[in-house]
């Protein structure tokens, strides 16, 4: 099955299904959906039910919703259409990574293969996002370092490397790059924080920052080696 065959609400189910996964959370119940989408269960229920139906995903009652082969090849495409949309925007278009979610979002739906193709070639075959995504390669294929967390989660301090910054919230981002917490950016990480969720960081060489819970939450990281 094609994405292009599936509605947009479905496309929509699929990456997020996928996606919420990408940074090692618990797979998606109904009632994340739900607020996710914000909706009510009932037609979080129907909606994939008629997917279980298309054999996209697998739904087991008051359990975790889980993709099949097929949903998940859907899910990756979307992710792929999606993670290339936003970087032409950022790169091509002149938008700021905190503008591109919301037009990708609605871009996604329309463009076709040879579109999406098309725009890879142009960018030189990109292998992230302005945001630090991964984008899947052509073969839909797409990875993470495993050592990766969120700086939230960093229990050792040290020397490490920002690799992704969520762009589920503008606000966040705007505050991300106000600071440098921007993919590449390395930081020294003290141990532990503040009551309030902040961690202290430093760029190299740079003056001390205080990155507040929110944007810890969404930023991953991996240690500098050597």
């Amino acid at each position: 099955m094609h994405p292009d065959q599936l509605s947009p609400v479905a496309q929509d189910y699929l990456k997020v299904i996928w996606t919420r996964t990408e940074w090692g959370a618990d797979p998606m119940t109904t009632g994340d959906l739900a607020e996710h989408f914000g909706t009510s269960a009932a037609n979080v229920t129907e909606t994939l039910k008629r997917l279980d139906a298309q054999g996209l995903v697998e739904r087991v009652p008051y359990k975790p919703v889980a993709l099949t082969e097929v949903g998940l090849r859907c899910a990756v495409a979307m992710v792929r259409r999606h993670r290339l949309l936003e970087t032409y925007l950022v790169e091509k278009l002149g938008y700021g990574w905190h503008e591109v979610h919301d037009e990708a979002e609605r871009l996604e739906h329309a463009v076709s293969d040879n579109f999406v193709t098309r725009i890879d070639e142009a960018l030189g075959h990109p292998t992230a996002d302005p945001h630090g995504d991964p984008i899947p390669d052509a073969g839909h294929r797409s990875s993470h370092p495993e050592d990766a967390l969120t700086l939230a989660a960093v229990q050792a301090a040290g020397a490490y490397r920002v690799l992704r910054v969520s762009d589920a919230d503008p606000a966040v981002l705007q505050r991300a790059r106000e600071l440098g917490v921007v993919p590449g950016a390395e930081l020294e990480i003290g141990l532990g924080g503040g009551p309030d969720g902040t961690r202290a960081v430093r760029a190299p060489g740079g003056a001390p920052l205080e990155v507040g819970a929110e944007l810890a939450g969404a930023t991953l990281v991996v240690p500098v080696v050597g």
